[in-house]
């Protein structure tokens, strides 16, 4: 039996420069509530290495595990593959991977990094506001 594009899985890709904190988020966030037929991936273009321990922490905290998750650089097939893209936001204009986007979400959320976990509390809280809004447009479509 053949797929039809109906059937086919459709991955939302999450990026910031370092994926390290907020697209992290995101894509442990997507992975708790998306909808049948969805996956997401997250990545940077310019990886940091790891993902930020208090982006660990508070996720915990809302009861999702991303210490699986890996910072990794985002590639053409990562690009290509994306039903949508969400754009985190952008401190660095020069590595920001809006540039590199076929019609791109811009959230423009905060960078956790270097933050007290209070703030970086918040930022998991509005990414999370955001995924639950992402999923809904998605399940109307």
């Amino acid at each position: 039996m053949t797929k039809t594009k109906k059937d086919r899985v459709k991955t939302i890709l999450f990026v910031c420069v370092e994926n390290a904190g907020r697209s992290q988020m995101a894509e442990g966030f997507f992975r708790k509530y998306a909808p049948e037929g969805y996956v997401a991936v997250s990545a940077g273009t310019r990886p940091a290495g790891e993902v930020n321990p208090l982006a660990v922490q508070v996720m915990k905290e809302a009861g999702v595990d991303i210490t699986g998750q890996k910072s990794k650089m985002i590639t053409e097939e990562m690009i290509r593959a994306a039903e949508k893209a969400v754009n985190m936001g952008c401190m660095d204009r020069s590595e920001c991977p809006l540039w590199f986007l076929n019609n791109p979400v811009d959230w423009g959320i905060e960078d956790p990094k270097g933050k007290p976990i209070e703030k970086v509390r918040e930022i998991r809280d509005e990414i999370e506001r955001r995924v639950k809004e992402l999923v809904r447009n998605l399940e109307r479509q």
